[in-house]
């Protein structure tokens, strides 16, 4: 149906208004440049997809960008704002709206969802500006500059950080970025991606972080643990002090990054943090893994890493390296498909992909740049809004044949008891087993030797999500049989044992767990 001509004309000459006033270009709902899917982390939880399937909208200011974000439906109607040239203080106030919750002097994308931000024509450079992700959800950060965003000085933006998260954000896609400082902390500077209170699945891909005292971290102290899953691949990082990054507690997957110039500490894993590192290049750097700077333990599993020039320090009380001959201290599961380049090819590959305006390229695993396919213009169920607790990440369909937790030869056992572990084998969702803290383990066993190749572990009604990470061992000679993080179906290869723990290594608050079943497959 057609609209009446004078509402036509009226609204024509409300967006020639905006335009005017605040520096952003309506255009019609369809698909922006291509972009990609999301990698590593940002996949999982019902995935990353950002605004796609929603309005593309032009913004060539700060408050362009804040205006498009208050001039949606809702908070989480998708939208896909294309920003084109420099973006700073003097171009970026707040605006208000019910849609939106933003600020003065800084990218503020708080309280809302479904968002892609993407560096389109000559460029996007945030300068002397950050941008700020607070109790938000699918966000895209994409083919964008940030640099120079100082929290003390003037002016100040964003806490010092580049990007930075906090407060109950999950899925976040920060790829081809270039994030950049010009000093430490003595010269006003702070992290370049940081994620803290609460962060959990994201990945940053293709990226540069360069000359900064500190490139990130994950748990702004030892008590701040409840940030995991992220994914660190195909970076950059050049002439950084330390944090690359800094994770304290969870889980966190390193692969295909070329790290050159790390000055004094590199991937720092402690407070129980576990780092799968694979086939990364470290060049002209020290202690480039480890645990540094305290006696809180963290843990990593290393393969196929090439060490070019590295130098190591001594081990002290509150000073773990992992070299000069790392070895793996622990197994990390990743729930997600991914090719690994061979680590001689990685210091090319990055350098011809890595960072804003390289053309979105990326490597297809045999150290080959190609461009991605296009985003596609309907989202996949992305989650609407934020959510205070992990959702569970996505496992096979429900296992079929006989639970072998129930019947006849079947019992249990757990440790860390808080509640009984009979609740997890009684078929029934209402009742459940919970231990005394964050951790514990559940046993299932038999009077005879059984096979088993799922497991289901189900979460009672109220707590879906607060299971973390997790090892799946035979009890009988203690061998791991897999490991990952959140709950559901888990498969591992056909094992004859007569019992079987599941393992919580890790989780936020006090896990439920309603029922534990086990499968023959």
């Amino acid at each position: 149906m057609r609209r009446p001509v004078a509402l036509r004309l009226y609204a024509a000459l409300a967006t020639t208004a905006l335009v005017a006033a605040t520096g952003v270009v309506l255009s019609v709902p369809e698909a922006s440049a291509a972009t990609g899917a999301a990698t590593g982390y940002a996949t999982q939880n019902g995935g990353t997809t950002g605004g796609a399937g929603g309005q593309t909208v032009r913004a060539t200011t700060g408050t362009a960008i804040h205006a498009a974000l208050c001039g949606r439906a809702s908070s989480s109607t998708p939208i896909t704002i294309e920003v084109e040239g420099t973006v700073n203080h003097g171009n970026t106030s707040k605006v208000s709206g019910a849609s939106c919750n933003t600020a003065d002097g800084v990218i503020e994308l708080k309280q809302i969802s479904n968002v892609t931000i993407v560096g389109v024509g000559s460029g996007a450079v945030f300068d002397q500006l950050g941008i700020h992700i607070r109790d938000a959800s699918n966000i895209i950060i994409q083919n964008v500059t940030v640099r120079n965003v100082k929290k003390s000085g003037s002016p100040t933006s964003n806490g010092g950080d580049a990007i930075g998260m906090e407060s109950n954000v999950r899925n976040v896609w920060a790829d081809h970025v270039t994030l950049e400082a010009s000093g430490g902390e003595s010269e006003g500077y702070d992290g370049l991606f940081d994620m803290k209170d609460n962060t959990q699945y994201v990945t940053l891909s293709y990226s540069i972080l360069r000359n900064s005292g500190r490139g990130g971290l994950v748990g702004s102290s030892e008590s701040d643990l409840s940030n995991s899953f992220i994914t660190y691949h195909h970076n950059l990082y050049e002439n950084i002090d330390s944090r690359a990054p800094l994770l304290r507690g969870g889980t966190a997957h390193i692969y295909n990054n070329y790290y050159v110039r790390l000055n004094e500490s590199g991937i720092n894993s402690r407070a129980g943090a576990r780092a799968k590192v694979d086939n990364n290049y470290f060049k002209d750097s020290k202690d480039v893994l480890g645990t540094f700077y305290t006696d809180a333990a963290g843990y990593w599993q290393v393969g196929g890493n090439v060490f070019d020039n590295v130098t190591w320090s001594s081990p002290g009380s509150e000073n773990n390296p992992a070299g000069p001959d790392p070895q793996s201290n622990t197994t990390v599961g990743i729930p997600y498909p991914y090719s690994l380049d061979g680590a001689g090819c990685v210091p090319d590959v990055v350098s011809r992909t890595a960072g804003a305006n390289k053309g979105l390229q990326v490597s297809n695993g045999n150290c080959s740049p190609q461009t991605p396919a296009p985003t596609p213009t309907s989202p996949t169920s992305p989650p609407a809004t934020p959510t205070p607790g992990p959702t569970p990440t996505p496992g096979p369909t429900q296992p079929g044949g006989t639970n072998l937790s129930i019947g006849a030869g079947s019992d249990g056992s757990s440790k860390a008891d808080g509640t009984s572990y009979g609740n997890v084998r009684d078929g029934s969702m209402s009742t459940y087993w919970s231990p005394a803290g964050p951790t514990g383990s559940l046993s299932i066993k038999w009077g005879s030797s059984t096979t088993v190749s799922k497991i289901n572990i189900r979460e009672a009604s109220g707590s879906a999500g607060s299971i973390g990470t997790w090892r799946v061992v035979n009890a009988d000679t203690g061998a791991v049989l897999t490991s990952g993080s959140g709950a559901g179906v888990i498969t591992f290869p056909r094992t004859s044992l007569h019992k079987i723990t599941f393992e919580i290594t890790g989780s936020t608050g006090t896990p439920k767990v309603a029922e534990y079943e086990t499968y023959a497959g």
